[in-house]
């Protein structure tokens, strides 16, 4: 019976070893991947920059300051030449574009903690204004109200709103996908969220070794450009011990700064337990 005892003890250990070390390459990885992140923020920022610098310059040559007196020709040399400019500013923010023959085609990709999930088209025209021709954008995207507040005026500020939308949007799916496949024994029934995954509902316990779901968990996503909640509400039954209420607060404050997953995760690795 010793050595059987001594053998589990080694077996617990090894494994805690081997989750520890887990950890850490996640945490490096992590790290790598938001140093990367940042270097491409600055890339794009020195490409912006540089890209307004070129079209003032172009400006203050005329270019554009008296259309009449130039020919058509040289009015849609000028438009590519700043299509191109958009499309070299956005191709490090995960926006890539080609020409066509009647205006521009985008390609958005998505992605979140570095797995990059889907990529959505948008196919503008530009003549003889621009437009949206055709679009693979989901429907509960805010699309109508984006392009009519910056289309004309901004196509940059346009594609990047549109981007934060999509990447928030996949962000918060990708966290409630996570949840339901990896910690579905911690959650009772199927996790209720609406088509934009901005308003989640679920009963859970912390601890997978407990069959009674006492925490009701809703969160609200009101910056749908956020993929972190605004409002979060953890609730016990009235009649509960203390320390569940204070449990329910500390989770709380949990959901709103860690990823819904990752907060499930942390769950497990502080050993939470509720009776």
């Amino acid at each position: 019976g010793v050595f059987a005892h001594l053998e589990m003890l080694e077996a617990r250990a090894r494994e805690a070893d081997l989750k520890q070390t887990a950890m850490e390459q996640r945490k490096e990885q992590l790290a790598r991947l938001e140093a990367r992140v940042q270097e491409l923020r600055q890339q794009r920022d020195e490409l912006r920059a540089k890209v307004e610098l070129q079209e003032q310059g172009a400006e203050k040559e005329g270019v554009m300051s008296d259309p009449a007196q130039h020919s058509a020709q040289a009015v849609l040399e000028w438009k590519i030449r700043k299509v191109k400019s958009t499309l070299q500013v956005f191709y490090l923010t995960g926006i890539s574009g080609k020409l066509s023959k009647q205006g521009v085609c985008f390609c958005i990709s998505t992605a979140y903690e570095g797995t990059y999930l889907d990529s959505y088209y948008l196919n503008l025209l530009t003549e003889p204004q621009v437009r949206i021709h055709r679009h693979s954008i989901p429907v509960f995207i805010p699309l109508e109200q984006i392009a009519k507040k910056y289309l004309q005026t901004d196509i940059r500020r346009f594609l990047s709103i549109l981007s934060d939308h999509l990447n928030a949007y996949v962000g918060r799916r990708y966290q409630a996908d996570q949840l339901q496949e990896h910690f579905s024994d911690r959650i009772e029934g199927t996790m209720q969220r609406n088509s934009l995954c901005n308003l989640l509902v679920f009963n859970y316990n912390p601890s997978s070794k407990s069959k009674t779901f006492p925490f009701n968990a809703r969160l609200l996503y009101g910056d749908l450009c956020c993929s972190l909640p605004t409002e979060v509400v953890v609730s016990c039954a009235p009649a509960a011990p203390a320390a569940l209420a204070e449990t329910a607060a500390a989770h709380s404050d949990l959901f709103r700064r860690l990823a819904l997953h990752k907060a499930f995760g942390s769950f497990g690795s502080a050993r939470e337990c509720v009776d």
